[in-house]
């Protein structure tokens, strides 16, 4: 992991145990904002099926993680990014209740419901780019 001067940290997602470590470093800045509980599980678990969709889909990538500032409020703000396949089917993949399968079951259209922000940037054969942000209240 890497962490610049401006608080963003870098983490490779090679392994499951990366996924795990980006979940842990989620939870650990969603706490340092105070996000409520249930705040903090919904973006842990966005978080996790986007690493876990940049390892199996993409067949690796990186996770960036960092706290923002808009508008007297802070947030998470998390970047997935592969340089796989991309995805063919955006519509599909967005389709609420469609899952590739081995995965939380959530899908993109689940982590997507579970953030207040969600932009994703992807091209077949260039790979896929993923960014959430989860707000405090």
């Amino acid at each position: 992991m890497s962490t610049s001067a401006t608080g963003v940290d870098e983490l490779p997602v090679t392994s499951g145990d990366d996924v795990v470590r980006v979940r842990q470093l989620v939870r650990s800045k969603a706490q340092s904002i105070r996000l409520s509980l249930v705040d903090q599980t919904k973006l842990v678990t966005a978080a996790s099926e986007l690493a876990r969709n940049t390892l199996v889909h993409g067949g690796s990538g990186s996770a960036r993680i960092e706290v923002v500032q808009r508008g007297g409020r802070s947030g998470i703000r998390a970047v997935f990014s592969d340089t796989g396949p991309g995805i063919a089917d955006l519509d599909l993949a967005l389709t609420p209740g469609w899952t590739s399968g081995g995965g939380l079951g959530l899908g993109l259209s689940g982590a997507k419901r579970l953030v207040d922000e969600f932009d994703i940037d992807t091209e077949v054969g260039r790979g896929t780019s993923v960014a959430i942000t989860k707000w405090s209240r």
